[in-house]
């Protein structure tokens, strides 16, 4: 294929994929990622962790730590915003149409691996943008060098950038990945990945993050400063750091060469899938034929038709009592099609909880509501994914709709956490495992009806409970942890959440 019809191919797709909302929200996340890389003076947060010590914010310091932090964020997050590029093609029927032309497998699935790479890319270049007012709001060095700024963004994020394009483009061609199962499987591996990346040992150079951590202790140790280790990741400092100047890198040819490789390897990656996927022709293909937001993770709910009927006995209309068959009739939805394999980890999960410690009651909890993200994430979207928004939307009180969903949700929610709940009960401590059964379906209902994509809402709470499983007790809407938020606060918050999903509801019926 014709590199200048591949290249065309790759900007059309990314034109239209820059409009899509999860791409603002993405974008906006990696700006508000450049402010924490540059923290005020006096602030305790930092995303790279030197101790006692920070570099002095001049374009050295600031386009490195910036694009070590785009190369973690974006590795992450950005992979919920590529991941239908297939998808979309498979069910606007441009990908029957394009089945039918000369158009090589390998051409295709490189076309959207660099398109892939364009959504990310435009995201870094924000984010390097972003680096150059950090420094100038800091006022600590107002000389902008930006082959400082921009070399790490080269080095550093874009490598990372083209493994997630890759990855994006084969997991769409996997039939288990391309599901809810495998945005999990997704953020579990890139966690581990970024952390792995930043060993010495780490392939190809990692992240960077250890060319970064030698090249200032070096620097420091001429100064009479001794650095014992340097962390990626949004941390918390009991004392803020002091500033130290810091001048820069010298990259070797050896490390330029590896990340050269890592792009090499990325774009083999994203061509691999030509050996088994079949381009959307029904003669070929291996993938199912249902399309990918329709299908659930495999793994832990099963495919449902892309126009599900929940059967109902044939009887007379009832008077009184509605709302409560509504509620019996949203959490039969909620749960349609779940596996017994995932009820039977759930009721594991119940028993476990109410016999261990009430001391280990915070730990089950964690572990419990995690479980059932996937399922979480139907609330809010359902109805834009099975084809009947227009249909419901004549429902003359869609508010008791959406209370109705969030209630299937609550249900759900503390049947799966019932151990640990008896457990903190039991201890006199149920208040936060009540506000946290409210919060989680109320915050995946809000991000359901804002979206209308579970994606969002699957990366989001899985950010979330990782920040909790690390002990930040400020984002603690469990109660799992002490001295985190009040139950008061996580209600409130409910509360909030609630009334902006109800408002975009209602503000939608209203326009029909």
């Amino acid at each position: 294929m014709r590199p200048r019809v591949l290249g065309a191919l790759a900007v059309a797709d990314f034109r239209e994929r820059v409009r899509r909302p999860g791409y603002l929200v993405v974008l906006l996340a990696a700006v508000g990622l450049g402010y924490l890389a540059a923290p005020s003076s006096g602030s305790h947060w930092t995303i790279v962790n030197a101790g006692m010590y920070r570099g002095v914010y001049n374009s050295a310091y600031v386009g490195t730590v910036t694009a070590l932090a785009g190369a973690l964020w974006l590795s992450v997050g950005g992979f919920y915003v590529i991941r239908t590029a297939l998808a979309r093609d498979e069910q606007s029927g441009v990908g029957q149409l394009l089945a039918a032309t000369p158009l090589r497998m390998s051409g295709y699935l490189v076309g959207k691996y660099l398109s892939n790479l364009l959504v990310l890319g435009s995201m870094a270049a924000a984010l390097a943008g972003t680096a150059v007012a950090m420094q100038l709001a800091r006022g600590e060095s107002y000389s902008v060098d930006p082959i400082a700024i921009l070399l790490p963004f080269v080095l550093f994020t874009l490598p990372a950038l083209a493994l997630t394009a890759a990855a994006a483009v084969l997991f769409e061609t996997l039939p288990v990945l391309r599901t809810g199962f495998g945005n999990l499987i997704w953020f579990f591996v890139s966690m581990f990945a970024v952390m792995a990346g930043q060993s010495p040992d780490a392939p190809l150079g990692g992240l960077g993050m250890h060319v970064f951590a030698e090249s200032m202790r070096d620097e420091l140790a001429a100064q009479g400063i001794r650095l014992t280790e340097i962390a990626l990741g949004l941390m918390y400092l009991d004392i803020p750091p002091r500033a130290v100047v810091w001048t820069g890198m010298d990259f070797t040819a050896g490390f330029v060469g590896d990340r050269i490789l890592l792009l090499v390897l990325a774009t083999a990656v994203a061509a691999l899938p030509a050996i088994w996927f079949g381009r959307f022709d029904p003669a070929r293909a291996v993938l199912r034929a249902t399309p990918a937001p329709a299908a659930p993770a495999a793994a832990t709910v099963e495919p449902v038709p892309a126009h599900p009927v929940v059967s109902s006995p044939q009887t007379m209309p009832q008077r009184g009592h509605s709302f409560g068959r509504l509620l019996v009739g949203e959490l039969r939805i909620l749960t349609q099609g779940v596996s017994w394999w995932w009820w039977l980890g759930a009721a594991a999960l119940i028993v476990i909880g109410a016999a261990m410690p009430a001391s280990a009651s915070g730990t089950m909890l964690i572990a419990a509501w995690i479980w059932p993200v996937l399922i979480w994430s139907r609330l809010g979207t359902q109805p834009r994914e099975y084809g009947v928004e227009a249909l419901l939307g004549a429902y003359p009180s869609p508010v008791r709709g959406v209370l109705a969903q969030w209630l299937a949700g609550v249900a759900l929610t503390a049947l799966v956490g019932l151990g640990p709940g008896v457990r903190m009960a039991a201890a006199g401590d149920l208040a936060g495992w009540l506000a946290g059964a409210a919060f989680i379906p109320a915050l995946a209902l809000a991000l359901g009806v804002l979206s209308r994509t579970n994606r969002l809402f699957q990366v989001v709470y899985l950010l979330l409970w990782y920040a909790v499983l690390n002990n930040m007790v400020g984002f603690d809407y469990l109660g799992a942890l002490d001295g985190g938020p009040s139950p008061i606060l996580v209600g409130a918050a409910t509360a909030l959440l609630l009334t902006a999903a109800l408002s975009v509801v209602a503000a939608r019926h209203t326009r029909r």
